[in-house]
């Protein structure tokens, strides 16, 4: 079923193994399949795109058979048979002794599926994600080539502090970066989910402070006032070269590499910055926009 699309990337038809509840807000999916023998990523914020079907589909309408043509193509399907395509990151990866990824993990965040205090409607990746089963199919987009440029977590060398931000659809790249970082490394994050439960621990060998702002019923929306005034009331460790990355809604994505920049003095290109949603926009209309 799948076709080389582009190298480093190509597609994977994989299916839900289980799924797992972690927080209120969030829900871990773990997908296999035999094509995942190719599949190579140093993880981090790797970045993946991911088609899901609609109710009733047995698996997600992409025409991949049509190799480069096909995103044309599946643009050009209706609305209602056409994949939902949604953008994620990956939380973990399996390999079997012989180093062969057997397993990945992605986590969802549950938007709307309930009071989530962020102001979005579940959307159909958030449904699907509730009421996953072992056996779905799924198509994914994602690197053949462990080094890949959606890969964007990238500390310069001779980074001697690590700063993080993140909402909850950045949270699974954070942990996943925490989790990577060497032992020594000076790290200060700032996370920001919607309730109580979603606050839980992570692992890391670094040096790392982690600071919560819990929403508690309300918005993420842009301005957030925990993202900003939280951060300008921190303290920073001193250091000669510091890295910021910052994900999560684009609006407050901007405002913090302002902050960073501006207010901090930060060099500009030891800021990476990555929207991964914008309040009232869906995938579909940031595409678009993005065109």
């Amino acid at each position: 079923m799948s076709t080389a699309v582009a190298n480093p990337f190509r597609f994977f038809a994989l299916h839900v193994l289980g799924t797992r509840r972690l927080t209120p807000s969030l829900v871990r999916v773990t997908f296999g399949g035999p094509e995942l023998r190719e599949f190579r990523s140093h993880g981090l914020d790797q970045s993946l795109s991911l088609f899901l079907p609609h109710p009733g589909q047995e698996e997600p309408a992409v025409p991949i058979e049509l190799g480069d043509g096909w995103w044309q193509a599946w643009r050009e399907l209706p609305d209602d048979v056409r994949a939902v395509m949604r953008s994620y990151t990956l939380r973990a990866l399996r390999a079997d002794a012989d180093g062969v990824t057997t397993e990945i993990d992605i986590d969802f965040v549950l938007h709307g599926v309930e009071d989530d205090g962020s102001g979005i409607e579940a959307g159909p990746a958030s449904r699907w994600a509730g009421r996953a089963a072992p056996g779905d199919r799924v198509l994914l987009l994602g690197p053949a080539v462990a080094d890949n440029r959606a890969i964007r977590f990238r500390p310069p060398d001779g980074t001697d502090l690590v700063l993080l931000w993140a909402d909850e659809t950045a949270l699974p790249a954070t942990a996943a970066i925490l989790e990577a970082l060497p032992a020594g490394t000076r790290v200060r994050a700032w996370l920001e989910v919607p309730h109580a439960g979603d606050v839980h621990d992570l692992t890391t060998a670094a040096d790392a402070e982690v600071t919560w702002f819990v929403r508690d019923g309300h918005g993420a929306g842009l301005g957030s006032p925990m993202a900003l005034d939280g951060l300008r009331a921190a303290e920073l460790p001193s250091a000669e070269r510091p890295y910021v990355w910052i994900a999560g809604e684009s609006g407050n994505v901007k405002l913090l590499r302002r902050h960073f920049v501006s207010e901090r003095g930060i060099d500009r290109r030891a800021v990476t910055f990555v929207g991964y949603w914008r309040r009232g926009l869906t995938e579909e209309q940031l595409r678009e926009q993005g065109e």
